[in-house]
């Protein structure tokens, strides 16, 4: 990769450093999706210790986490609860022509990542969507009860449920959130 290459990358990377999601990490600011992918693979670190992660790629993990997202840099986020299959269509469609203009062998490389995170079918693909969604319902836990929007006090409790049931140390991270959800919600807001 030359160096004019890599700052061309990085420059469409770094509109996820301006691009908001739905979620405020602080009165009057809203999260970025550089933030979110930012501590996803944290997550992703933090957990190669865990044993039942043991026989698991953690650096394609945290290498899933960090690109994930990047389509958005062409679209921006939309929240879960708006995006549409034609939403989904787009990002992929700019994402996937983006990635193809990469230089060999990085494309060949997230195109393989950008594949086996479609299929959720190995078991980092699942790691990876998995804190995926508990990142997303970890910030909205620490946000400001104020900005969460009527249908959230459901959705807190539900979101990602099924991408967690494959692994024990997923749905006990899923019950630990909800419990943190369920006391949110009755120290600070109305059900």
């Amino acid at each position: 990769m030359t160096p004019a290459q890599l700052l061309s990358i990085l420059s469409q990377a770094a509109k996820l450093k301006t691009n908001t999601r739905h979620c405020y990490t602080e009165p009057g600011r809203k999260e970025s999706v550089a933030d979110h992918s930012w501590r996803l693979a944290l997550m992703a670190m933090l957990l190669r210790g865990v044993p039942e992660y043991a026989e698991l790629d953690m650096d394609r993990v945290i290498r899933m986490c960090l690109i994930h997202d990047l389509g958005e840099s062409f679209t921006g986020d939309v929240p879960t609860f708006e995006k549409t299959g034609d939403h989904e269509k787009a990002e992929e469609k700019a994402y996937l022509d983006w990635v193809d203009s990469f230089p060999s062998p990085d494309r060949e490389e997230w195109l393989a990542l950008l594949r086996e995170m479609k299929a959720l079918e190995t078991p980092e693909a699942k790691l990876y969507k998995a804190l995926d969604k508990m990142e997303a319902v970890i910030a909205h836990d620490e946000s400001d009860i104020a900005t969460w929007l009527p249908l959230e006090y459901d959705l807190q409790l539900t979101y990602g449920r099924e991408n967690v049931a494959f692994s024990s140390y997923m749905k006990e991270l899923k019950e630990t959130i909800d419990d943190w959800t369920r006391r949110k919600i009755w120290e600070e807001g109305t059900s």
